[in-house]
C-alpha cells in the first residue's frame, strides 16, 4: 500500500470516528428530549456506528502494514475482518432495537416533540449524510473496504433518521403513540439489512474473489498490447484482497527464445500493469511453446 494512500486511508477513519463520537452527543441529546423510542434506537446506532469507527481504524492501520515472513502476501485483508465484525455490531444493535420497540408498543408511553431536540437530530442527520458521501467516495477510489462499508452504512442510518423524523412528527399530529415503537421496528430491520449485506460482501472478499469484468478485459487488453515476442497467456486469474489485485497468468513464448528475452517481456507486461491498475500485483509463469493452449490471449 503506498504510504500516501494508506495516510488518507488512516485520516478518513480517524474522521469518522470524530464524527461520530459527535453525531452520537447530539442524538443522545434528542432521544433525552423528546422521550421518543424510535429516536433512542436513533442514538443507540450512533453508538455502533463510534463502534465500527475504532474497528475500522484500527484494521486501515493494520492493512497499511508492510508484507513480512508471517504474512508474506500483506495484511490487506484485514480490513474484510473488520468489516464482518461492523456487520456483528449491526445486528447486536438491531436486536436491542426490537426488544426497546416490543416494550414500548406493549406499553406505549407518551413522549414530547421537543423542537430543539427533533433540530438537534435533524443537524446529526445532515452531517452523517455528508460524512457518508465522502466516505463512500474515498472508499471507492483508495478502494477501502472499511472506509465503504462505514459509508453505506451512515448511509442508511440517514435515511431510517429521516424516516423516524417523518414518523414522530406524525404520531405528534394523530396522537397515535405506539407509532414510535412502529419507527423503531423499522429502524431496526433497516440496519440489520445494511449488516447482512456488509457480512456478505466481506464473505466474498475474504473467499478472493475475481476482479469485475471490466478491470478484467482492462487487464487482457494490456496483456495483449504489451507481449510481443510471446505467442499467447493463458489460465488468465485474478483476486482482490483489499485494495490489493493479484494478476497471474501462463505467458508461452518461442522454444528458442533466451530466458533474458522472455524476461524482458515479463517486466515489459508488469510495468505496464501496474501503470494502469492500481495495486496490482503480477505473477508470471513462462512456458515453452509446446505448452500453448492456443486459447486465452493469442498474441502472434
Amino acid at each position: 500500500m503506498k504510504a500516501a494512500s494508506a495516510d488518507l486511508t488512516t485520516r478518513i477513519a480517524m474522521g469518522s470516528l470524530v464524527v461520530g463520537v459527535a453525531v452520537l452527543a447530539l442524538k443522545a441529546y434528542a432521544a433525552w428530549a423528546t422521550g421518543s423510542i424510535a429516536l433512542f434506537s436513533d442514538a443507540l446506532e450512533s453508538v455502533v456506528n463510534v463502534v465500527t469507527a475504532v474497528v475500522a481504524l484500527v484494521a486501515v492501520r493494520l492493512a497499511a502494514r508492510p508484507a513480512d515472513a508471517s504474512l508474506p502476501y500483506g495484511y490487506y485483508k484485514a480490513e474484510y475482518f473488520s468489516a464482518v465484525v461492523i456487520g456483528i455490531f449491526i445486528a447486536v444493535a438491531a436486536l436491542v432495537i426490537v426488544y426497546e420497540a416490543y416494550r414500548g408498543f406493549i406499553m406505549p408511553r407518551g413522549f414530547d416533540a421537543d423542537p430543539v431536540g427533533l433540530s438537534v437530530s435533524i443537524l446529526a442527520s445532515v452531517i452523517n449524510g455528508v460524512w457518508a458521501y465522502w466516505l463512500i467516495r474515498v472508499g471507492r477510489q483508495q478502494r477501502s473496504p472499511s472506509l465503504e462499508a462505514d459509508g453505506r452504512h451512515l448511509a442508511t442510518d440517514v435515511v431510517s433518521t429521516g424516516a423516524v423524523l417523518l414518523g414522530v412528527l406524525l404520531a405528534v399530529a394523530t396522537g397515535y403513540t405506539q407509532l414510535d415503537a412502529i419507527l423503531a421496528a423499522f429502524v431496526a430491520v433497516t440496519i440489520l439489512w445494511s449488516g447482512w449485506q456488509l457480512i456478505r460482501q466481506s464473505v466474498i472478499g475474504l473467499m478472493d474473489v475475481a476482479v469485475d469484468p471490466k478491470t478484467l478485459n482492462t487487464i487482457r487488453e494490456i496483456i495483449s498490447a504489451n507481449a510481443d515476442g510471446a505467442i499467447e497467456a493463458h489460465d488468465i486469474r485474478t483476486r482482490q484482497a483489499g485494495k490489493m489485485m493479484f494478476v497471474d497468468f501462463h505467458l508461452v513464448v518461442p522454444g528458442e527464445m533466451s530466458v533474458a528475452d522472455a524476461h524482458a517481456i515479463c517486466d515489459r507486461i508488469e510495468a505496464k500493469l501496474r501503470e494502469k491498475v492500481d495495486h496490482a500485483q503480477v505473477t508470471i509463469h513462462v512456458e515453452p511453446e509446446e505448452k500453448a493452449k492456443h486459447s486465452g490471449i493469442v498474441v502472434l
